[in-house]
């Protein structure tokens, strides 16, 4: 679990299987060695599955194992402690990766059990990335991926989602649809600062979302 790369590879793979490309693509600095040499070590420590298909070129898609996806609460702490103790307000041109804070949320995210249901999150850029978050029994789950039937839906560009996630942050660039509660519910675990803007959008009905 001390290796640079393990936990980044556990946190990329919470949405559901990933193709080696995929990888390479959501985390940027590792070499194409170090990837398929960590990817064989997890597969052979029985964190990961590799499934391949009859396809040309070659797929092979990863996928965590129940074993690993036990790692999220881990994650969830190392994150939590990150916003208590290191987060800051983004500096001019710093890379802040809103995909890799979303892929947190089954371990960041532990709702009462009375809380169900499901929330789609949209941050419109190129391309346009959508993440869907179940409640249900208390734990919250993850896929990457549009829900057409989500009870609720908050969309924002990756600046304003930026700005939300962001110690002082702001929402007024987001906004929800649907069950207002309940996305505040599962989104109030994704943000660093105890105090938030109350800020709102006003278009047709769509509130701003609201997400601590």
């Amino acid at each position: 679990m001390g290796d640079k790369w393990t936990l980044l590879i556990v946190r990329d793979l919470a949405g559901g299987p990933r193709r080696f490309v995929e990888l390479q693509r959501v985390l940027p600095g590792i070499s194409t060695e170090q990837l398929r040499s960590r990817l064989n070590r997890m597969v052979a420590d029985g964190l990961l599955t590799r499934k391949r298909y009859r396809e040309v070129p070659p797929r092979v898609d990863y996928e965590l194992t129940e074993r690993a996806s036990e790692l999220m609460p881990v994650l969830g702490a190392l994150a939590r402690w990150g916003y208590d103790w290191s987060w800051s307000t983004p500096r001019q041109g710093e890379n802040v990766t809103v995909g890799a804070i979303m892929r947190l949320a089954p371990g960041l995210l532990h709702p009462a059990k009375g809380v169900t249901g499901k929330v789609e999150l949209t941050v419109k850029g190129d391309p346009v990335c959508a993440y869907t978050l179940t409640a249900h029994a208390g734990r919250v789950t993850l896929v990457e991926r549009a829900a057409p039937d989500a009870d609720a839906r908050v969309t924002g560009s990756e600046n304003a989602w930026i700005k939300a996630f962001a110690p002082a942050g702001s929402n007024a660039g987001l906004r929800f649809t649907g069950d207002r509660g309940l996305a505040e519910t599962l989104l109030e675990g994704l943000v660093a600062g105890p105090e938030r803007a109350e800020s709102a959008v006003p278009v047709e009905g769509v509130a701003a979302a609201r997400v601590a």
